[in-house]
């Protein structure tokens, strides 16, 4: 089997969800304009370059949101969790990134 075909047939062994949102999705937020698009892209930047570190991933997030928006930040990356927070007004978002990973992100003090 040549190279070619071989990545045609690892591409279409991918699950169909990672392929159909391959983009980011804002489940929910409160946050103005321009923190949610820095929130966002920073998220999307963290994922990117931590693929299989989310730990890194959502350290990488807190400290730029701690630097541009001031301290108490707190950011969970992953699979599968449930939350129940207490948050500041306008300061969180629940989004999706790549099809599989789920960001939390709020400020609390």
């Amino acid at each position: 089997m040549g190279d070619v075909e071989a990545a045609a047939a690892d591409q279409s062994n991918e699950p169909d969800y990672k392929r159909l949102h391959a983009y980011s999705l804002v489940r929910n937020t409160d946050m103005d304009d321009e923190m949610l698009s820095e929130a966002v892209d920073t998220a999307v930047t963290a994922c990117d370059k931590f693929p299989d570190n989310m730990e890194s991933a959502s350290q990488m997030l807190k400290q730029a949101m701690d630097s541009k928006f001031g301290p108490s930040w707190h950011a969970v990356i992953g699979e599968g969790f449930g939350f129940e927070i207490t948050y500041e007004v306008k300061s969180l978002l629940y989004m999706f990134h790549a099809g599989s990973y789920s960001v939390c992100l709020w400020k609390c003090a």
